[in-house]
């Protein structure tokens, strides 16, 4: 005879139905599968690609930036970032601080209370829990600042890392999604950003070529030669961010209908377009395909069709994915050597270009391209439609610049206060040695472990000196006829 289950008397009361009547399963499951989708980019998806892509001395270093900030986003997004980004307006450009952590409060249907357009349009309230929500969204926000370490890999010391991912996703990332997302003055304006090229992608290149500024450059000889370690380890993590942007696109009409379906397939569209032509490109005037250029142009190609992916037709996904693997190819391979600012800042993983510069791409593209019937299935905001469709005169294409202007003031402008305060108390670059060493230096830890049978290479000046007292006591012993285990 099987046991009896426990029912707790709440719900045997009918006082809190597991599957209340508001609640679309579908749309349920849909939302959290496309947040595990867009939370896999992060961790391991750019956690592997920044630790193939980087010198083998950097693997580690570069993988764990990735994962401390995956980890480290989590606490401050339900204890007070949520609702400063999609809570209550405390500001026109930031919501009130608050709790995200109880049941009374995760549990009812999800809303977001400052998303009505103007008093004319109802607030956004998908069919799901709140619950859904927050972890949907807090997946975005520990991917725009993984994506901003990658311009500042090699170099930055882990204590200021520390520091800094919970400030910065405080005082700059809740703005931005508030501002556009969570109905502050740019929703309010009717700027168009349908999954986060200005939020994430503009937002994540803006502050890390910033930082990439504060922090300065790697060594000399780092910066001279830098090789991958592990290419196709890279190809792998490239894959899961590539598949993962299934969710980042296809989640944020917060529901499962045709506008999700057609955000997906666009998102794909683009990127294979934009990874084709950049390594057309690359053959053109390097005479060769390059796996790391292929890489970038994938890149993107999925960040440019951010803004516009369930906005646009397929036959303009076509065109952002041709633009998005020239435009950036062009301010990567030629202009970074002609502009002297792109000389001197050291943006490790060209950040600035794949996401700052094609994040704008895509929100002025979607400006010209969003299709009025296509807007009308997302946006909150009425009437909105691009200037290739007649939108006010080409409008909405400006609304967009200056919407991007204001993600990249307030980038630069948050990110250079938070890290020179930073700097006040932690360095905010590894010693000179450290970084001779790497890994070793910054974690005691190395990636590859490659000398003998598992052990560690000791071949640098840092690890013969932190074992300077194990070896002269090694010494003494083999002097006076001590047996000593070789390892």
């Amino acid at each position: 005879m099987a046991a009896a289950s426990v029912v707790p008397v709440a719900y045997q009361q009918g006082l809190v139905p597991a599957a209340p009547d508001w609640l679309n399963k579908g749309d349920n499951a849909w939302q959290m599968i496309s947040a595990a989708l867009v939370g896999m980019q992060g961790m391991p998806g750019l956690v592997i690609l920044y630790a193939g892509l980087v010198k083998k001395k950097w693997a580690l270093n570069s993988a764990f930036m990735a994962l401390y900030a995956f980890a480290a986003v989590m606490p401050c997004w339900v204890l007070w970032g949520y609702k400063m980004s999609f809570g209550h307006e405390l500001l026109p450009f930031w919501g009130k601080a608050g709790l995200a952590v109880s049941q009374d409060y995760l549990i009812p249907q999800a809303l977001l209370p400052s998303t009505h357009y103007k008093n004319i349009t109802a607030a956004i309230q998908p069919l799901y829990p709140t619950a859904t929500m927050v972890f949907f969204q807090y997946a975005f926000a520990a991917v725009t600042v993984i994506l901003l370490a990658g311009a500042v890999l090699a170099r930055m010391s882990i204590k200021a890392w520390m520091a800094f991912v919970p400030l910065w996703i405080t005082f700059s990332y809740s703005v931005g999604a508030y501002s556009v997302w969570g109905g502050g003055f740019l929703f309010q304006w009717g700027i168009m950003d349908y999954s986060g090229g200005y939020v994430v992608h503009l937002a994540s290149g803006t502050a890390g070529f910033t930082a990439a500024y504060w922090v300065g450059p790697r060594l000399k000889e780092d910066r001279e030669e830098f090789p991958p370690n592990n290419l196709l380890l890279a190809l792998t993590g490239a894959g899961i961010l590539w598949m993962g942007w299934t969710g980042f696109n296809g989640g944020d009409p917060f529901a499962a209908n045709v506008d999700s379906s057609l955000a997906v397939l666009n998102t794909h569209i683009c990127a294979a377009t934009s990874l084709l032509v950049w390594t057309c490109w690359d053959v053109i005037f390097f005479k060769k395909p390059s796996v790391i250029g292929a890489i970038q142009g994938m890149i993107t190609g999925l960040v440019c069709i951010t803004p516009g992916a369930g906005l646009v037709q397929g036959w303009a996904a076509l065109v952002m994915g041709i633009l998005s693997g020239s435009i950036p190819w062009y301010t990567m391979m030629c202009l970074s050597r002609q502009v002297p600012l792109l000389q001197k800042v050291d943006d490790t993983l060209g950040v600035f270009h794949t996401h700052a510069v094609a994040g704008t791409l895509g929100g002025a593209l979607t400006g010209l391209f969003a299709h009025p019937d296509l807007s009308s299935m997302f946006l909150a905001v009425p009437n909105s439609k691009g200037a290739f469709y007649h939108g006010r005169g080409g409008v909405l294409f400006l609304k967009q610049l200056v919407g991007a202007m204001f993600i990249i003031g307030w980038n630069v402008l948050v990110t250079s206060i938070i890290l020179l305060v930073i700097k006040v108390v932690i360095p905010l670059r590894m010693t000179e040695e450290e970084l001779r060493v790497g890994d070793n230096a910054a974690h005691g830890e190395e990636a590859y472990a490659l000398a003998g049978k598992g052990q560690r290479e000791q071949s640098t000046e840092y690890s013969m000196k932190q074992n300077d007292a194990e070896k002269s006591t090694e010494y003494s012993m083999k002097q006076y006829g001590a047996e000593v285990e070789e390892p």
